[in-house]
């Protein structure tokens, strides 16, 4: 994997807490800070996902490959978050299809 360097500047009180993180996972900054960024990442593309489910905006199979997880993984996320992912409209027009 490539890597390129990033620079930022932070509160005193968040740099606290990443020395806390640091000690408590025996990490060095550098590798604290991608593994804290990665998992930041990881779940800003689930919620990301799930608001453009919500929103109409995209469907589940798609939800999942922007999520970065399999269908069932996010179907499960769905179901936690308790979005309407369909309409009233559909679930009659569907339950009209079978009487």
């Amino acid at each position: 994997m490539t890597e390129v360097t990033i620079s930022t500047r932070i509160p005193m009180a968040l740099e606290k807490e990443l020395e806390k993180y640091m000690k408590a996972e025996y990490l060095e900054k550098s590798a604290a800070v991608r593994r804290l960024l990665f998992k930041a990442l990881e779940e800003w593309r689930i919620e990301y996902a799930l608001r453009l489910l919500k929103n109409g905006k995209t469907t589940i199979s798609r939800g999942a490959e922007i999520a970065g997880i399999n269908i069932w993984e996010f179907v499960e996320k769905v179901r936690e978050s308790k979005i309407k992912w369909v309409s009233d409209e559909v679930i009659d027009h569907d339950l009209a299809a079978f009487k």
